[in-house]
């Protein structure tokens, strides 16, 4: 599907899988777009969207990236990224277009060091949920020692964002803590030992399927302390490792992956998830990001 936009000296741009054609003497005339707001049957909730799919536009121009991402149809946004911005401002622009942002994904030594700056931001950003998706550790070495200081660390940030902020802190899965660790695994391990009143979970699905786990069982096993949901696709024939990286042409537009979608989707509705986001690292968001909207719109 390709993507439409204003190229270089007001020409029309179409872009096509990296392609670029430029057109000349073309007249747009200005009209107020309406964004697709329906649901799907299997999905009900209008998905959301992961700052992160759009971090090279938003770098360039935040409020510009919003009005792309609004005109897809999207308006509840998980920022990951303050690019180089206020949190009020963005929530400024945010309410300017009735759009939202529901979560705030940050580092983890932000938690541990400067807590009181990221609930804040999340609290500026009307955010009611505070992410951390990576845990420190040497790659290829994701030990008993790192999780046990994982879960101290999210256990008291946990606690201290939910009692004083009113905000629910969660982790957000990378593959590494799928390595077996005696019964189970680090992932086990991690959700038997947080404390449930203050940690819950957001699962990305590419990140629990590249390493050979299965999303709807998961979701089976712990839907309760699910609150958020990173919706992706896996290139076909690509073969997993509990690595925590894959190259981001690896991330495909919704439906034309690996990944059985429409199961996740239909076992996440079981589940505690509040908010659903697209995220895809390719570098042809503009084009499969709307593909993927689609798809899970017709499930």
């Amino acid at each position: 599907m390709p993507g439409f936009g204003l190229g270089k000296k007001g020409r029309l741009l179409l872009q096509d899988h990296g392609n670029k054609v430029y057109f000349k003497n073309i007249k747009i005339k200005e009209t107020k777009l309406i964004p697709d707001t329906r649901s799907g049957k299997l999905l009900k909730e209008i998905p959301g969207v992961v700052s992160y799919t759009f971090r090279h536009s938003f770098q360039k121009n935040l409020t510009a990236t919003l009005d792309s991402i609004k005109a897809m149809g999207l308006t509840n946004i998980e920022f990951s990224n303050l690019f180089g911005k206020k949190a009020s401002e963005i929530k400024e622009a945010l309410d300017a277009r009735g759009m939202k942002c529901t979560s705030f994904g940050t580092g983890y030594p932000d938690i541990v060091n400067k807590i009181t700056e990221v609930a804040e931001n999340a609290k500026a950003l009307g955010a009611a949920f505070v992410r951390v998706a990576w845990i420190p550790h040497d790659k290829g070495n994701f030990t008993i020692e790192t999780a046990k200081k994982a879960v101290e660390d999210f256990n008291k940030a946990g606690k201290i964002l939910k009692e004083n902020y009113g905000l629910t802190f969660c982790y957000h899965n990378h593959g590494y803590e799928f390595q077996p660790y005696e019964n189970g695994t680090f992932y086990d391990y991690i959700m038997a030992n947080t404390n449930p009143k203050y940690v819950s979970f957001e699962m990305d699905i590419l990140w629990v399927f590249h390493p050979g786990k299965d999303p709807v069982e998961l979701l089976k096993k712990y839907g309760s302390r699910y609150k958020l949901m990173h919706v992706k696709d896996l290139r076909k024939g690509i073969v997993g490792n509990f690595s925590g990286g894959t190259a981001i042409e690896n991330d495909v537009a919704l439906g034309t992956g690996q990944i059985d979608i429409a199961a996740v989707i239909k076992a996440a509705q079981k589940s505690g998830i509040q908010n659903y986001y697209i995220e895809d690292e390719s570098n042809d968001v503009n084009i499969q990001v709307p593909v993927s909207l689609s798809f899970l719109k017709h499930l």
